[in-house]
């Protein structure tokens, strides 16, 4: 059988436009309702669904800000929580100053060169200690209770290593002079004052404890006198007649 295309090559072309053009403007339309259907859903999600839950929330918040409004001094109880939880940090920072009482038991020194302490200050900020006292008999009195405190020792451990350090530097005796004490008893005033190791009332020395050493001698005749007497013995240089 012979066929015969009697439609030109002109028509063909044509025909092949519009089948194009329609399925380009069917998946134009298709697009474009998909493309609605996400935004009327963005829309209902955007300008429903979240401005019920705005109300939601607010609802609640303003529910929880009635509850906390009838509670009796709300501002304190937030401060004493507030504080309640760095009470941790601020202990582990803060300094053991009650092992000046284990200073002082330490260093006053016993009859007959008894002292009396009227006044002691200490100074975090420079790390510094100032007693003030009067001593019954007179400077010899003052006088080994400063040797007493050069000779003083601190004792502790730190991760369980024991250390042992100077307690006191820098010791100085500053105004001194004669007065009568409550009972009309002639005494000597004095003020001493000395730089203390940091680790004296450091929370991380532990079993801190201080001991008195005065370099083997211990007796009133040598904390009675100047250091600068005793010396080491001179060598011998040999071949001397």
């Amino acid at each position: 059988m012979i066929e015969i295309n009697l439609v030109p090559d002109v028509k063909q072309e044509l025909i092949k436009a519009q089948r194009i053009r329609s399925t380009v403007v069917s998946t134009a339309i298709s697009v474009a309702a998909i493309s609605v259907g996400l935004v009327t859903l963005l829309a209902i999600y955007v300008f429903a669904v979240q401005t019920v839950r705005g109300a939601v929330a607010d609802d609640a918040i303003k529910k929880g800000s009635a509850q906390l409004a009838e509670v009796e001094d709300l501002s304190k109880t937030l401060t004493i929580q507030n504080q309640l939880t760095k009470i941790s940090m601020l202990h582990d920072q803060s300094k053991i100053d009650s092992r000046i009482f284990d200073v002082l038991t330490a260093i006053i020194p016993p009859a007959p060169n008894d002292v009396q302490i009227s006044s002691l200050t200490i100074d975090a900020s420079t790390d510094t200690i100032t007693i003030e006292g009067q001593a019954t008999n007179s400077y010899a009195a003052v006088e080994v209770f400063r040797k007493t405190i050069e000779g003083a020792q601190v004792k502790f451990t730190t991760d369980g290593n024991e250390q042992e350090v100077v307690l006191a530097s820098n010791i100085s005796t500053g105004d001194t002079s004669y007065g009568e004490d409550s009972s009309g008893a002639k005494v000597l005033r004095f003020t001493i004052s000395f730089t203390y190791d940091e680790a004296l009332f450091a929370p991380s020395s532990e079993n801190a404890t201080v001991v008195i050493t005065t370099q083997g001698n211990a007796t009133d005749s040598y904390l009675g006198v100047p250091k600068s007497i005793f010396v080491d013995r001179a060598k011998d240089l040999g071949g001397a007649d």
